[in-house]
């Protein structure tokens, strides 16, 4: 079930970002690679500022394996925050593209190690990120236009599931909330029936010990 809902998803996104891209397969392509469905969950929660410091001092100390870890999460999040704050566009172009060519080249770092460390294989696999980057520079309006209709579709969709959820939890809470006071009236009902047994019990005893002491006061006699 689990896998047919996330096979589902992809179907969804990639029917959307054609529907958004129209002919531009390249453009499609790329950014089937690089969006998500549910941003809120995927793209990291630190501050693109702290990403950005910690691929610079991993560069530093020529770790550029976490270096390109860093920057790939930097440029998630620069995208989105981007597709978010419209107003500052212009400033989120020049940063996503000066993470692009930091990433390429930190990229290029960690392919040439491969290559000496004789894994040309997976060298080889890294040219096409190289290439993405180069592809992302060059298409940044582009990028930032879908990017923004695509995240805006998925952040409704997700928001309105969100409400329909909250919905369902109101409603069972109102019908816990109904069933609570229904089994506080039924214990109140079967309290006072024991109260009622209880005086019965109490007023069968008292006639009793009365009757008791009439015939004691008969045999007294």
């Amino acid at each position: 079930m689990w896998k047919k809902k996330e096979k589902q998803k992809e179907e969804k996104e990639e029917s959307l970002l054609k529907e958004l891209c129209g002919d531009d397969a390249k453009l499609c392509d790329f950014l089937e690679s690089q969006l998500y469905l549910d941003p809120i969950a995927a793209i990291s929660k630190k501050d693109l500022e702290i990403l950005i410091e910690e691929a610079e001092k991993s560069i530093k100390d020529k770790n550029y394996e976490e270096a390109r870890r860093k920057y790939i999460l930097a440029v998630d999040k620069a995208i989105f925050e981007a597709t978010q704050n419209p107003g500052e566009r212009d400033r989120y172009i020049k940063l996503i593209q000066d993470l692009a060519s930091k990433a390429a080249k930190v990229t290029e770092k960690v392919k040439e190690k491969l290559q000496k460390e004789g894994l040309a294989d997976y060298a080889s696999s890294l040219e096409g990120h190289i290439k993405n980057y180069e592809f992302m520079s060059e298409r940044i309006e582009d990028v930032l236009r879908i990017a923004s209709l695509f995240y805006n579709e998925t952040l409704e969709e997700l928001g309105a599931g969100e409400r329909r959820e909250a919905r369902r939890e109101e409603r069972r809470g109102a019908e816990r909330e109904e069933e609570i006071k229904e089994e506080e009236a039924r214990e109140k009902r079967e309290a006072r029936r024991e109260e009622g047994k209880e005086a019965e019990r109490e007023e069968e005893r008292m006639e009793e010990e009365e009757r008791e002491r009439r015939e004691a006061k008969r045999k007294a006699r």
